[in-house]
């Protein structure tokens, strides 16, 4: 790679991550919250919900937020939010998401916390240590009942889940939280691929490929390993500037 698209790439990074990203970014609502069990099961929320246009999700995220009165873990443990999104109510709740939908889905995660306290130590008890097994951990717990809302396996990118790994792995961040730093090395973790950051993958010569799978999320990560040896997403606050300043 060209030193000077390195340099120029570093530079993006450190512009953009700073404090003021969280403003308008789906993380903010992970910084709304106390304890790390609650703030790792509100960003792990968040995350599911987050695609399409952030004017759009960004409410819908925020009523899960107020139904849960700022206890996302409480909420989800007691099985409290059946109360708002009914199994039986097939009405719409966010795009492809109806209330049903939600429910199977929050159901899912209930039944996890209420097995494992929390996602960490899921992944923990099951012995993982890298971004990518934390991937096929968490889309094989979600498979057994398929909501829909996580993948079903790692085959595709796997978006919202790798950038949830973001925010749990990457420690001294002002974005990310870096709750599971002591378990998973920031250096195996995947970049959180979708059309927007393939764009500006292939616009900058990274990736040639046009569709988001996760061969091609490995091959972005690769990539960014030359710019960032020891924490390849810090690439995805670069990928996001360039994108900004080519917006302009």
């Amino acid at each position: 790679m060209d030193q000077s698209l390195k340099q120029y790439l570093q530079d993006l990074a450190s512009r953009y991550e700073v404090a003021t990203f969280i403003e308008g970014d789906p993380s903010w609502f992970m910084h709304q919250v106390e304890g790390e069990a609650n703030r790792e099961a509100m960003a792990f929320v968040a995350s599911a919900l987050s695609y399409g246009s952030r004017q759009q999700f960004m409410p819908r995220i925020e009523q899960l937020l107020d139904w849960a009165c700022g206890d996302m873990h409480s909420w989800l443990l007691s099985g409290a939010f059946a109360e708002k999104l009914c199994a039986d109510d097939t009405s719409s709740f966010y795009r492809l998401y109806n209330c049903r939908t939600m429910n199977l889905f929050l159901s899912d995660y209930g039944r996890l916390l209420a097995t494992h306290s929390t996602m960490g130590n899921y992944l923990r008890t099951a012995g993982v240590t890298t971004g990518l097994q934390a991937v096929e951990a968490i889309t094989a717990w979600f498979a057994k009942n398929n909501s829909g809302v996580v993948p079903r396996d790692a085959k595709s990118a796997c978006k919202r889940v790798c950038m949830f790994l973001r925010w749990m792995v990457r420690s001294g961040s002002p974005v990310d939280l870096g709750l599971w730093h002591t378990f998973i090395d920031r250096r195996t973790l995947i970049m959180p691929l979708d059309t927007h950051v393939l764009q500006e993958a292939c616009r900058l010569g990274l990736l040639t490929s046009r569709t988001a799978t996760m061969s091609a999320a490995l091959r972005l990560t690769e990539a960014l390993f030359e710019v960032f040896p020891d924490d390849p997403l810090r690439g995805d606050f670069a990928l996001f500037g360039y994108g900004v300043n080519n917006a302009l």
